[in-house]
């Protein structure tokens, strides 16, 4: 039997949908937080294929998710492009900015595939882990692989990490669009790179993270959003012609529609802002819709959680639908109400 989420992403109206969460890997649960006392480091655990490979799966054996998402992160792309990369406790990323011609011209397309090696034996062990489990009888789950959409990438790789305006970015886009766009070649080039690979390597299903989209304008949201995942999605359509992707433009309000229509993507993740059944009046039939709960309702718990939860099942019942949340799950989620959420939906 097809896995429900690969049904969903085929264009099926399947009920109950399909229930996964962003970050579902990770702080706030209990075992995630063993695993990581024994690394080094948020890349240490990144790129050591076993640890990664536990804490991908530990949300699956909890739950019963309808998906592992490959426990990465979207700035592996920069670091395996040659951009020195650090996770500073409690700061987030930080990066050296680059903002130069020459700094981009240094960064390495060719040796990303040697970089990603560990992330690739990551999704194999992942892959082999599912494959037992249903075999087992213990359910299916779909392995997405994702990466950060390239906008989103040059964000962090330009200003040096995360920002609230991304104002060197911007300015960078509009003032020297041809230094932009040179950079913008490197990344598109290298996450064709980096998700063929994942696919290769067993990944069912793909994801692109837009988390700064909302951040531009019109005219640049068609260049570098639209059109830069309209590239990529164009060239793993034709390289793997089965493999659904899944587009995350986070805020991107009233271009979400023409996203849908230009990029071909077979499934669309909609932010905490969209009101469901204006996006569904936005996009094909035939295109799934991810999302789109609040991150703090499942903080909150209890009669919030199930109404909040309840609103969303009722505005896309009868249209593919994969049950998710409008950004990732929050570090203070107790584990017990992400429990009773997707009990929830698995009996709608």
């Amino acid at each position: 039997m097809t896995k429900k989420i690969l049904r969903v992403l085929n264009g099926e109206a399947v009920w109950p949908p399909p229930v996964w969460l962003m970050r579902q890997a990770g702080r706030f649960l209990p075992e995630y937080r063993a695993v990581r006392a024994q690394t080094k480091g948020f890349m240490d655990l990144c790129t050591t294929p076993e640890l990664a490979c536990e804490v991908t799966m530990q949300p699956v054996r909890r739950f019963g998710m309808d998906a592992a998402i490959l426990f990465s992160d979207i700035l592996v792309l920069p670091w395996a492009l040659g951009q020195d990369l650090t996770f500073a406790e409690g700061e987030g990323p930080i990066l050296p900015p680059i903002r130069t011609r020459e700094q981009i011209e240094a960064l390495d397309v060719a040796g990303v595939r040697a970089a990603i090696a560990p992330v690739l034996e990551t999704v194999r062990q992942v892959r082999a882990a599912l494959n037992k489990r249903e075999e087992e009888g213990e359910g299916q789950a779909t392995l997405i692989g994702f990466a950060g959409s390239p906008f989103t990438v040059a964000c962090y790789m330009i200003e040096g990490g995360g920002s609230k305006e991304f104002a060197h970015v911007r300015a960078m886009a509009h003032g020297e669009p041809e230094l932009f766009e040179l950079l913008m070649e490197k990344i598109i080039a290298g996450t064709i790179t980096y998700l063929s690979a994942q696919v290769l390597s067993g990944a069912e299903a793909l994801m692109l993270f837009d988390s700064w989209s909302g951040i531009l304008s019109p005219n640049l949201f068609r260049k570098h959003v639209i059109g830069a995942t309209a590239r990529i999605v164009a060239k793993l359509r034709e390289r793997f012609p089965k493999t659904p992707i899944i587009g995350f433009p986070r805020l991107a309000g009233l271009m979400l529609g023409e996203y849908a229509e230009k990029t071909s993507v077979q499934g669309v993740a909609i932010d905490t802002s969209a009101e469901p059944s204006i996006a569904a009046s936005m996009i094909p039939a035939h295109i799934a819709l991810q999302g789109n709960l609040d991150p703090l309702a499942v903080v909150a718990g209890g009669a919030a959680l199930e109404a909040e939860a309840a609103s969303i099942l009722n505005a896309l019942k009868g249209r593919p639908h994969i049950f998710n949340l409008g950004h990732g799950i929050l570090p203070q989620t107790n584990p017990d109400h992400v429990k009773a959420l997707v009990e929830q939906i698995k009996n709608a």
